[in-house]
């Protein structure tokens, strides 16, 4: 459920609800009501969620399980072959641990 997939970014990025709030600019409520599905947050909020956890809206909603993008936007194809390196990296030191 999206309430679940908030809770579980915000966790793995170490962040409170409070600071989640404040940097989508809403109350500690509602991130709260949010993760414990009482509401849904808008459409436009979806979308800042999204933006702020580098995940698409799918992902959010678990219509894909693609987990995260990176913007590599103004980056040359050498600095993005580096990160798909670590990527690789990362991977190959944990194949079988559950990564959010």
């Amino acid at each position: 459920m999206l309430g679940e997939q908030i809770k579980s970014l915000r966790i793995a990025h170490n962040i409170s609800q409070v600071s989640l709030a404040n940097q989508l600019g809403v109350t500690k409520q509602s991130v709260s009501n949010w993760e414990n599905n009482n509401i849904l947050p808008s459409i436009e909020m979806l979308k800042k969620i999204a933006t702020y956890f580098c995940c698409t809206t799918d992902y959010l909603l678990e219509l894909d399980n693609e987990r995260v993008f990176i913007d590599t936007t103004g980056l040359t194809l050498e600095q993005i072959a580096h990160i798909q390196l670590l990527v690789n990296d990362f991977r190959t030191l944990n194949p079988k641990e559950k990564i959010l």
